[in-house]
Formats: C-alpha cells, structure tokens, sequence
C-alpha cells in the first residue's frame, strides 16, 4: 500500500526559484513545519539548506530534530514554555509572544537568539504596543538576545491589508535596535514592494504553503489500489460490517488514518476515480479504506492509482515521486 505524492519537478522547481529570485535569497526564510507540507520536515529543511536558506523556520521546539545541524538557523515560530530551553541546538531561534514566555526565558537562563512576535488582527501570540513599552516586559527582553521582531497576519484579507498591519508596526518599532522584521501571509511581489517602499529597514519573509505547494497544478496526491471484489447488494463488508448498498465491486485503497486521509468536512470520501468521487463503505482505517462502486460505473485497474482529496499539510505520504 502506499500514499503517493507525485511532483512535476520542473515546474515546481521552477515555482520555488521564482519565489526565491522575487522575495530576494538573502530575505527568505523557507517554511518547513509540521508535517513538512507533505515532503517530509527533514527532506524539506536539508532541500532549503541546498538552495541556500541560511535561516529556516520549523513549528515548535520539537520539531529541532532532524532540521538543526544542518548549516542554517532554525527558528522556532510557535513560542514554548517548555521546561528545558536552556540546552538546544546552538542554531536554534526561539520566538517570544508575552510577558509570560519572556519571563520563562530569563529563567530558563536561555541564550539563543529570540525573535520577538507582535501582535496582529489574528490575536494569537504577540506583544501589543502597551505591553511592549512596559518596563517589565522591556526589562525582559533587554535581557535576550533580540535578532528579529515578527507580524504574522490571518489568512483572511487580501495582501493590502496585511501590509497595512506590517506597516502599522514600523514607526513603534524605531529605536528599538536594528533587528530584522519578519513577515508572512503577504505575496513574494508584495514583500518586495514593501521592502523598496522602506529601504532603510531589514525585512524576511516566511514562506511555506505559496512556496512549496503554490497553486498546487504541479503536484498530485494519489493512493494504489490494492483489489476489487465483487459483491452483492445487502452483503456485510468492513469492520462493522456494513451492508452494501448495491451490487457492484469494492475498492480496497491503500491509504487510511495512519497517512493522515480521513473523511472529508461533512463526512465526503476523500478518492476520486475518472471524475467521480467513491463512496465509502466506513470511514477510512490506519492502513486500507473500502469504497464500493456500483455496477456499471468506471472502476480503477487492481495496482492503478486513485485520486485523494486531502490537505497536504495533513497527510504523510509514503513516497513522493518526482516526474520530468
């Protein structure tokens, strides 16, 4: 069984080269989190390394395993109050969002290099202004190592308005020592207007799903067909042996839970075959998942690949194949 992830390296290549020659080499700094977008965090991480990302950006503290060591500052988006920040990888960066986290720094006695978060219209992590120019917090920070502030905006809005919230920040930020400004959720061509617009400033953009996926043309999820077999309408099947609803065949596909593919938002089968989604007999399991096709509709070749909707940041696939 196997969950395939197929790429059209040319043009992906091509994809992530545009976004690197847009944003500016020296100011990128490539997403590699989770579940490392579908290419697997530590391929993900040693392929930015080979562009020449100097700096990259992972999730949470714990995913430093297998993207430190490898030649870049690895910074570490989601801030931690974990209790051993006093002994990671030396290229670790760590971010900062509230006056508790900045607390648990100096306790921690941590001495990597920090990156402060600022608040944006999300409301997530980020100090706000008031609670930046507090004396504590400031007392705080003077005590890290401060190399980078970051905005990070929603998803929801157009680049606009999230260069407006950028922008918001600048005239509170002077004076407050020449680190970098790192962004995310704004377009390459909108990053590099920003960063013509303010010269005298240090930006690097974030980027992960629009440089690794784009708009997703070059790239197909897929699962093999393990077998057909025939069935007849009322026959039980599955592990809650489920009735069948018609004569016809089932599909056992090669991908389930254990790959990140479950059901759909409203309990919609995630395959699709010649057009067609299949309908599941159950939900998917770790391993295998059992559509039924009724007789008369298109039904795949045993070993041929159906088509799976699911989000690439949430599934593991067992093998990406390149194609030229």
């Amino acid at each position: 069984m196997s969950l395939v992830l197929t790429v059209d390296e040319v043009v992906w290549n091509d994809h992530v080269e545009r976004a690197r020659s847009v944003a500016g080499r020296d100011a990128l700094i490539p997403v590699v989190k989770g579940n490392g977008y579908g290419f697997g965090r530590a391929w993900l991480a040693g392929h930015s390394v080979k562009l020449g990302a100097t700096t990259i950006a992972v999730g949470t503290v714990h995913e430093l395993s297998g993207t430190s060591g490898l030649g870049a500052a690895v910074v570490v988006l989601t801030p931690s109050l974990d209790g051993d920040l006093a002994n990671l990888p030396d290229d670790t960066v760590l971010t900062v969002g509230s006056a508790a986290q900045a607390a648990h720094l100096v306790d921690q006695q941590c001495t990597a290099p920090v990156v402060v978060k600022l608040q944006s219209s999300m409301r997530r992590h980020g100090f706000t202004l008031d609670e930046l120019s507090d004396p504590d917090v400031r007392s705080r920070l003077d005590r890290v190592d401060v190399v980078a502030y970051a905005i990070h905006p929603p998803l929801a809005g157009d680049d606009a308005a999230h260069v407006a919230e950028i922008e918001h920040w600048l005239a509170p930020l002077d004076g407050h020592g020449p680190a970098s400004i790192d962004v995310s959720h704004v377009s390459v061509e909108s990053f590099a207007a920003l960063r013509d617009r303010h010269p005298g400033r240090r930006f690097r953009l974030r980027l992960g799903t629009a440089m690794w996926h784009g708009d997703k043309s070059m790239l197909h999820l897929g699962a093999d067909v393990l077998d057909l077999r025939p069935v007849a309408r009322g026959t039980l099947a599955g592990y809650r042996a489920t009735p069948v609803p018609g004569d016809g065949h089932l599909v056992l596909i090669g991908a389930g839970t254990a790959t990140g593919v479950t059901l759909l938002d409203g309990g919609l089968s995630p395959f699709h075959h010649a057009r067609h989604r299949l309908t599941l007999l159950e939900a998917p399991h770790m391993h295998t998942s059992m559509a039924f096709v009724p007789a008369g509709d298109p039904l795949p070749d045993v070993g041929g690949v159906v088509d799976v909707q699911r989000p690439l940041t949430m599934v593991t696939p067992d093998r990406v194949v390149w194609v030229r």
